[in-house]
């Protein structure tokens, strides 16, 4: 499956483009969460197979997003609830290059466009920690509403229009 906006792509995750979206993956300082995440991230075949596999396990779907085709970035609709018509999304992009230039603002679009048009979502839910500005930018130009926070956490929420 493939959605495509701009020079933006999102397209199913295979394991191939996992493992060629973690090659030049690097962590993000303003998304650390605890000293774990702080360690330089070093690229391991078996634990991007462990980390594929457990997506493909859980009730989510997983789309790369491609630009020029080359994976650079991930963006996931999980805990997808189809009683309530509701789902969260999250993304990261692969590293600081490719941040900045509307990319994830675009392929958040994409994936909420998919959540309501293909799955039948109401409402699109998302997170980001307080202290990542850029994502809480990206969220709001991609039309998400801040609906609260606690001591982690902004929460946002999209509803489908109409």
């Amino acid at each position: 499956m493939k959605i495509i906006m701009d020079e933006i792509t999102l397209c199913s995750m295979t394991r191939e483009l996992c493992h060629r979206f973690f090659r030049d993956f690097e962590n993000d300082p303003a998304v650390f969460c605890d000293a774990d995440d702080r360690k330089e991230y070093q690229y391991s075949k078996e634990q991007v197979d462990l980390y594929f596999d457990r997506q493909k396990k859980q009730h989510r779907i997983v789309f790369a997003i491609m630009r020029e085709g080359v994976p650079i970035g991930e963006i996931q609709l999980k805990d997808i609830d189809e009683t309530k018509k509701e789902c969260t999304l999250s993304i990261h992009m692969q590293n600081d290059r490719q941040k900045g230039k509307g990319y994830g603002t675009i392929a958040e679009q994409l994936a909420v466009d998919y959540a309501f048009e293909v799955l039948g979502m109401e409402t699109v839910n998302a997170d980001t920690l307080l202290k990542n500005e850029r994502s809480r930018r990206v969220l709001e130009k991609a039309g998400f509403q801040c609906v609260g926070r606690d001591e982690h956490f902004w929460y946002y929420r999209k509803r489908k229009k109409g």
